[in-house]
């Protein structure tokens, strides 16, 4: 038997004025930018499993941070963040790369359930970290949220550059002098912070929705880096803010709703993608 109940809901108007559906929309406005500007760095530099897996090495550390008493987001930025400069400072090639992250994202996730294992409240939230809860999201998070985005604003800005070279060629960006290196770490050190975001929305299982379709789907429809950026950021706000409106008309998890409309996206343009080629 199940209690989820699709039948319309006449007020649907009502519930999206609710505080909760407010704090989720700014929460995805926020969540959108800094994904959609980095999931089209995270494809170029061919690091889409190491995105997805930061996700999950981050489980330990929002397991742990319930047995702890502490934010969830706290120990999961801990640990995304840990995990990334390890991934950055080890694997400076693609193959390294991978190789460093499946290393670590699977002492993490043994890690992850071992706490999980010592503390029932770490257990009871668990659904709430694998699926995400972006309807519990609190004012303190989106102030950090917001906060995290001027930052990424801010470094990108210095970065911008270097960071695109090494991202489309970098063999010729490390002969022009680009610190590939210094890149990586901190391609992967923003990266943790984009998934530490994310998560609340739709949790570390299906973070890659969020991160990576969008930034694919756009990549699809445009010619350049900007304008997929533009182009990733636009999509990802729409499956989130469509994904609660929906689920306010119909009640059913949000995360299931804006998972399947940024694969609709994707579909959508892949068909687009066929078409044009014939």
């Amino acid at each position: 038997m199940t209690n989820i109940d699709f039948s319309f809901d006449p007020n649907w108007m009502e519930t999206l004025t609710t505080p909760f559906m407010t704090n989720a929309f700014i929460a995805g406005l926020c969540i959108a930018f800094a994904a959609g500007v980095m999931g089209y760095f995270t494809i170029a530099r061919h690091s889409t499993f190491a995105a997805h897996a930061l996700a999950h090495i981050g489980l330990p550390g929002a397991t742990g941070a319930v047995l702890l008493g502490l934010p969830v987001s706290l120990g999961l930025g801990a640990f995304a963040l840990g995990g990334a400069l390890v991934i950055g400072a080890l694997g400076k090639r693609v193959s390294e790369r991978e190789i460093a992250t499946g290393t670590v994202l699977a002492f993490a996730t043994g890690l992850g359930l071992f706490f999980a294992r010592l503390s029932s409240s770490a257990s009871s939230q668990m659904q709430s970290i694998l699926f995400g809860s972006i309807l519990t999201i609190t004012t303190g998070q989106i102030v950090g949220f917001a906060i995290f985005d001027v930052l990424l604003l801010v470094v990108l800005t210095v970065i911008y550059r270097p960071l695109l070279f090494s991202s489309l060629d970098e063999q010729v960006a490390q002969a022009k002098g680009v610190p590939i290196g210094v890149m990586n770490v901190a391609f992967m050190a923003i990266m943790a912070g984009v998934i530490t975001i994310a998560v609340p929305a739709v949790g570390t299982l299906l973070i890659f929705a969020l991160v990576i379709t969008p930034a694919a789907t756009a990549n699809i429809l445009t010619g350049t880096p900007f304008k997929s950026m533009v182009v990733s950021g636009l999509l990802c706000l729409a499956a989130i803010w469509g994904g609660l409106m929906v689920s306010a008309m119909f009640p059913a998890p949000p995360s299931f709703i804006i998972v399947t409309l940024s694969t609709l996206f994707w579909a959508i343009a892949k068909g687009i993608e066929a078409v044009r080629r014939k």
